[in-house]
């Protein structure tokens, strides 16, 4: 089933609201696209919170076929919260490596360690408790919730923003999520939340392959910065180089790495303050 955009928007703009024949025609789109073009992805097929949070971090700027293997690696290492929880931070880097952005991990392992310590190992549930985990912000809440527990709530992502911009903001630039989220909201399916987020993102996903991305048409859209010879780039250099050599100093660790020392001081010192390090001997080693 296709549906016209630019009519589509016309007719919600025209009314500032959805009737029901809209939400119905817009739901079925969606949902006959997603049962047609299934996407196999492992964290699908559960509804472990703990395994779906796990995917949800992983996902966060990252493809899906670079997240499918390191999930399935992160979890043979880690198989339960009360692991990951107990688990030695170097060895969660250590599996974690390929992924990038190392702050996710660590929000993970220290996620994982307030729920055993906060919530005696019980996954938390509702929304509120989730976003008081640390690094879980509402999208991560709602779609841990959502997906886990069914959770009848709106969210946006940037594959679902793709489809309001798409099918509601024909032409229009510089769209702000307050214009789409009451649209999430009123054509959310609440008989199967699941599904339905889940029939969006491939939506999405299919609209960034087939269209000038409709995403870029958003206020909220910004370009991915280059990693090639940024400080993201040293600063991950640097982590692996502190697992391979602990108790590493600032002199030694900018000779190896061919950077200039007050640059890798400044990072040492930012990543001990985030959690990452801590001081060994005369230099620095991972902490934990």
């Amino acid at each position: 089933m296709t549906l016209n955009p630019e009519h589509l928007t016309n007719r919600y703009h025209e009314t500032g609201t959805l009737d029901l024949a809209t939400v119905k025609a817009f739901q079925k789109c969606i949902l006959a696209y997603h049962h047609a073009n299934p996407r196999p992805m492992p964290w699908r097929e559960t509804r472990d919170p703990y395994c779906i949070l796990i995917s949800e971090i992983m996902l966060q700027q990252t493809q899906v076929e670079r997240v499918k293997a390191k999930y399935a690696e992160f979890l043979a290492a880690f198989p339960t919260l009360a692991d990951l929880a107990a688990a030695p931070l170097p060895e969660v880097l250590r599996v974690w490596q390929g992924l990038g952005y190392n702050r996710r991990a660590l929000a993970l392992k220290r996620c994982a360690e307030e729920i055993v310590d906060r919530f005696a190992g019980q996954f938390p549930t509702t929304i509120e408790e989730l976003e008081s985990l640390p690094g879980i912000g509402p999208y991560t809440a709602r779609a841990v919730a959502t997906f886990a527990f069914g959770a009848v709530e709106a969210f946006i992502e940037t594959n679902i923003r793709t489809v309001f911009i798409h099918f509601f903001f024909h032409n229009r630039d510089k769209v702000g999520d307050r214009e789409i989220m009451p649209l999430v909201a009123a054509t959310l399916d609440r008989g199967d939340p699941r599904t339905w987020f889940y029939g969006l993102m491939d939506y999405g996903v299919m609209l960034k392959q087939s269209h000038p991305n409709p995403g870029r048409r958003s206020a909220h859209h910004t370009r991915q910065s280059r990693f090639e010879g940024s400080n993201r780039q040293l600063r991950s250099r640097m982590l692996r180089a502190v697992m391979e050599h602990p108790g590493i100093t600032a002199l030694a660790l900018a000779k190896l790495l061919g950077a200039e020392q007050e640059t890798v001081q400044s990072n040492l010192e930012a990543m001990q303050r985030e959690g990452f390090l801590c001081k060994q001997g005369k230099g620095m080693g991972i902490r934990g």
